[in-house]
């Protein structure tokens, strides 16, 4: 997953994701790397877009009284 979040965030190329994780010990070829990007890439959208919550499942307070002391 960080090797695709590299790729899509930082506009790297297959071999600079590639070189990436070799200088941190992981030897990947780039094809690799293509492939998960395809396959995870609709994942990560899914669950970068905000969830949707049905009208009256949650409510906001706009003012709150705290008593100090008796105050």
């Amino acid at each position: 997953m960080l090797a695709v979040r590299w790729y899509l965030r930082h506009a790297l190329s297959y071999q600079d994701v590639e070189e990436l994780l070799a200088e941190r010990g992981l030897v990947v070829d780039h094809v690799t790397v293509y492939r998960w990007v395809q396959r995870f890439t609709p994942l990560l959208i899914d669950t970068a877009q905000p969830c949707r919550h049905v009208p009256g499942d949650r409510w906001f307070v706009d003012e709150t009284y705290v008593k100090v002391s008796g105050r």
